[in-house]
């Protein structure tokens, strides 16, 4: 089993979040891909934080991931307030675009798991005709109800045996890192938690215009198409999170002005 390696973080809250922009820690994922290291990303947003916040176990697992990136705007802010003044936002979409990009290009095959058979049947499609020359291994779509020990370790094997170095699941947060967790040192392939990008990808939901996601009201997107389901995440997630970060703000000496906060987010230079 291959050691741990150490990224470079910004904390947000209380958790580390990688400090590389999205083609750095696309490559990190390539290169671990390549040598079929046992390897957890979880792509952090608002809901991904406060769940963290609230669970010691879940947070633990965080933690201990070997990439945390970005997805979500507001981490990105407040990264780029600590320093990290070139950082920008890595998606979970924008990871499995660019994955795969480079996933045909170097030959690394890669494996889906979750979801449902439609929408990973609408996925295969797109990406057949996106990435022609992407090495797709297998679509594994998950019972709802936990696997027995039997077909887990049936699923690590078929895994395994397939070559894949990148595993995509889709199980939702937190279930999704807590499958990763579980698999690590098991599965000899870096896995990813994409959570809702899958039905995305396939064409069931719409991403949001760029222009909405890099002003951070992608979740309002997202809410507007999926109301009943986002209502309670948001209501519960998003103010508790915004009290959290100021305090942080406030309790960061390098936050000690306004000026302070205006050079490091806007680049802006006070004389």
């Amino acid at each position: 089993m291959v050691g741990r390696t150490f990224l470079p973080t910004q904390k947000v809250l209380e958790f580390p979040i990688t400090a590389l922009r999205l083609d750095e820690q696309i490559q990190t994922i390539l290169r671990w891909a390549i040598a079929r290291e046992s390897k957890t990303v979880c792509v952090a947003n608002v809901h991904m934080l406060m769940e963290a916040h609230w669970n010691p176990e879940f947070a633990s697992i965080l933690q201990n991931a070997d990439l945390v990136t970005p997805d979500g705007m507001p981490l990105v802010w407040m990264m780029r307030l600590q320093g990290a003044r070139y950082q920008n936002r890595v998606a979970g979409m924008d990871i499995l675009l660019e994955s795969c990009q480079l996933a045909q290009t170097l030959g690394v095959s890669v494996f889906f798991v979750g979801s449902q058979t439609e929408i990973l049947s609408r996925m295969r499609k797109r990406l057949e005709n996106e990435f022609p020359n992407l090495k797709v291994a297998a679509m594994e779509p998950l019972p709802f109800r936990p696997l027995t020990t039997k077909e887990d370790e049936a699923l690590i094997e078929k895994i395994n045996a397939s070559g894949a170095g990148i595993v995509f699941v889709s199980l939702g947060c937190p279930k999704q890192e807590k499958w990763m967790e579980q698999h690590q040192g098991k599965i000899q392939a870096v896995m990813i938690g994409l959570g809702g990008v899958f039905p995305v990808y396939a064409g069931i939901h719409k991403r949001a215009p760029r222009m909405v996601r890099d002003l951070g009201f992608e979740w309002l997107y997202r809410w507007i198409q999926e109301p009943r389901r986002l209502w309670n995440r948001y209501v519960t997630t998003i103010p508790p999170f915004l009290l959290l970060a100021f305090k942080q703000i406030l309790m960061s000496s390098s936050f000690s002005t306004p000026f302070h906060i205006r050079e490091r987010y806007f680049g802006w230079r006070v004389e």
